[in-house]
């Protein structure tokens, strides 16, 4: 298992410890968002499976660390870059996995799970192709796959719960109806990326999926949350092109300093997930369709935004966090 102390990749391991399968999990001397695990951590919050300490971007370290020379049925991978920009993609979502289908291979493996992400559909961002170049390595591998694009995480729509919480106003792009998704918590992704190793239906299939209908537009969270938090419905609209703006300035900047075109591609990642929605893509038509999106589990959105007001659980932004 690689990308394992990530939310679904714990959620995923503790799906298939509780099935009864012998987990070995990868992570690194400091896991986790920020790095904040030590491998005493990792052990604790992957309770019920083997954790080996090593570099998932080290082809040696995942031979030797990793695998050891011992015989594997399944690799899952839930690994992905934290912040999308190019070198970073290329490195971890491709390269990464490219050399984690050799050291499987090797090791006998002859099936791997895949979590990649719905907005490969229509990839225009650097993370976007270095996913659809390993997602087209994976198929013509040999081995048995099975690719998992889930639409939004919980977790990246909630950053404006506390904000509404102290009054503060919803913020949107336009009038908020641009994009649409069906959000999936951790726990049902994690038990459907599990389902994919004795499903054959799920065998050498792209399986997008989303959690339980219907699709759900920016407004149509705030106006939820609103209520949640027994406050009138207040929203305030940011442009799209703002975005956009910011990113072409920043991409000019960055000829001249490069952090500065790191900030860039993330203005531009804001702006795509802004514009578009997390739905499946009709090849014909162009369009998103919602119809057409698949939904599993019961988990839904509102249900841990009620959560996080009650403070049942907590939130941790990430790098791509926009608001």
């Amino acid at each position: 298992m690689l990308g394992a102390t990530g939310d679904i990749g714990r959620a995923t391991v503790r799906v298939l410890v509780e099935r009864g399968h012998q987990v070995v999990c990868l992570v690194r001397p400091l896991a986790g968002p920020g790095g904040i695990l030590s491998p005493a951590d990792s052990g604790r919050v992957l309770a019920g499976a083997e954790v080996r300490v090593g570099e998932a971007t080290d082809p040696v370290s995942l031979a030797r660390d990793g695998f050891r020379g011992e015989p594997f049925d399944v690799l899952v991978s839930c690994l992905a870059s934290r912040t999308g920009v190019a070198a970073e993609a290329w490195a971890i979502d491709h390269r990464a996995h490219i050399d984690a289908v050799a050291a499987a291979r090797a090791a006998g493996v002859r099936q791997m799970i895949l979590l990649s992400a719905i907005c490969v559909q229509k990839p225009r961002l650097a993370f976007q192709h270095a996913k659809r170049a390993f997602e087209q390595a994976l198929i013509e591998s040999g081995l048995t796959w099975s690719i998992v694009r889930p639409t939004a995480y919980f977790k990246s729509l909630s950053g404006q719960v506390a904000r509404v919480q102290a009054g503060k106003s919803f913020l949107i792009f336009g009038d908020g109806s641009l994009t649409a998704c069906k959000p999936i918590s951790d726990r049902d992704l994690g038990t459907y990326m599990a389902d994919c190793i004795a499903d054959p239906t799920r065998h050498n299939r792209i399986l997008p999926i989303g959690g339980p209908g219907p699709a759900q537009t920016p407004r149509e969270q705030g106006e939820t949350l609103f209520r949640l938090t027994g406050r009138a419905p207040r929203f305030s609209r940011v442009p799209v092109g703002l975005l956009g703006g910011i990113a072409a300035i920043l991409g000019a900047l960055g000829h001249v300093v490069p952090r500065l075109a790191i900030k860039a591609e993330l203005a531009r990642i804001g702006r795509y997930y802004a514009s578009d929605p997390m739905l499946v893509l009709d090849p014909e038509t162009g369009r998103y369709n919602a119809d057409a999106t698949p939904e599993t589990g019961a988990d839904t959105l509102a249900q841990y935004h009620a959560q996080l007001i009650r403070g049942e659980t907590t939130l941790e932004r990430t790098e791509q966090s926009v608001f």
